[in-house]
């Protein structure tokens, strides 16, 4: 959805979704950052029910744990990123949300509470911790609908908590507030205070949530775009002290014809 290329290829009419795919790959760590998302033309692209391929890369699900297989090459430095992520959610959700009137872009947080295992080769790299597993679909580009969205997910002691806020472009938006249990169930909960943040260095805004005890604040910016940004929020949900995993988006700045002239450095599109 944010591929500069789509965006290009819809206003002249030949806007094939297929022709646009692309695995987006982020590490960071002591040794630096690392970012892929190369995108890839349609004859690169194949799926069934179960599992895709984009390029050299694949997703599989096989009942009980996501695969992604990646090997992908970084930007703007080359290097290789190799090897496999197992997502393992503890309970599957049954429920999505529909996220403007005309019902045109949905969201389903399929698994607010996961266990990740990461075995990369290169670089050589394990982990394995707390992880989380989402959808957006949509019929429509993203910033023909919203002017902005904020979105934050934690752990917690009884599960995970979701919050996710877009305004509309037409004026009003969603604001969602949710606890989602280890067995799948998902209840809504009051939204605590909207507190702004310090914006990024491209001047993003930034707002989190957080309990009336505890002011949120930055811990980390991860990701710094021009119309982006993923952030670690130190805050308190539900009565308890939390990190936030944060990301701030203005489609604003992103539908500018500068930013667009700008994607393709962390963007690149193979041939085949």
């Amino acid at each position: 959805m944010f591929s500069p290329y789509y965006a290009w290829a819809r206003r002249r009419g030949r806007g094939d979704p297929l022709n646009h795919c692309a695995v987006n790959v982020a590490l960071y760590g002591k040794a630096g950052k690392r970012w892929a998302m190369t995108e890839r033309p349609r004859p690169s692209v194949s799926r069934v029910a179960d599992a895709m391929s984009i390029g050299p890369s694949s997703v599989s699900w096989d009942g009980t744990a996501l695969t992604i297989a990646v090997d992908e090459m970084t930007v703007p430095f080359p290097s290789r990123i190799r090897g496999t992520v197992r997502v393992l959610p503890s309970a599957l959700t049954q429920q999505d949300f529909t996220l403007n009137a005309s019902g045109n872009h949905r969201w389903w947080p399929i698994a607010p509470r996961a266990r990740v295992e990461i075995a990369l080769e290169s670089p050589a790299l394990r982990w394995q911790g707390d992880g989380y597993l989402d959808m957006n679909s949509g019929d429509a580009p993203l910033e023909d609908g919203f002017t902005t969205w904020q979105w934050a997910r934690t752990a917690t002691r009884n599960g995970a908590a979701v919050l996710y806020e877009a305004q509309h472009r037409g004026g009003g938006g969603v604001d969602l507030a949710l606890s989602c249990k280890p067995s799948g169930e998902i209840e809504a909960f009051d939204p605590p205070a909207l507190t702004t943040l310090k914006r990024t260095g491209w001047r993003v805004g930034r707002n989190a949530r957080s309990d009336a005890q505890q002011a949120p604040r930055v811990l980390e910016t991860l990701e710094d775009a021009p119309f982006y940004a993923r952030s670690t929020v130190a805050a308190s949900l539900l009565g308890e002290p939390v990190t936030l995993m944060h990301e701030s988006l203005s489609l604003d700045r992103f539908r500018m014809p500068v930013v667009q002239a700008m994607l393709p450095f962390r963007m690149p599109r193979a041939r085949r």
